[in-house]
């Protein structure tokens, strides 16, 4: 998956991992003025339900896997 700079509303509806091969992110949480940067080589999970703005200033490309919906227990 791959996007250009810009900034970018999103709402995971399922835990993400992902891997970035190239770009750079800085991600707002909405409602908090706090924020993550990460970048080319880095692995990331995203949780679920988690709503924020992507604010992309270099175009990412990354590998993605979304948590399986479902789940068993032991």
């Amino acid at each position: 998956w791959g996007c250009s700079p810009g900034k970018f509303q999103l709402k995971f509806d399922a835990e993400e991992t992902c891997y970035l091969l190239k770009g750079k992110v800085k991600v707002y949480p909405k409602g908090s003025s706090d924020w993550v940067e990460f970048g080319a080589g880095d692995l990331v999970t995203i949780p679920k339900g988690l709503s924020c703005t992507w604010d992309v200033s270099v175009a990412v490309d990354k590998y993605y896997k979304f948590e399986s919906t479902s789940s068993s227990s032991s």
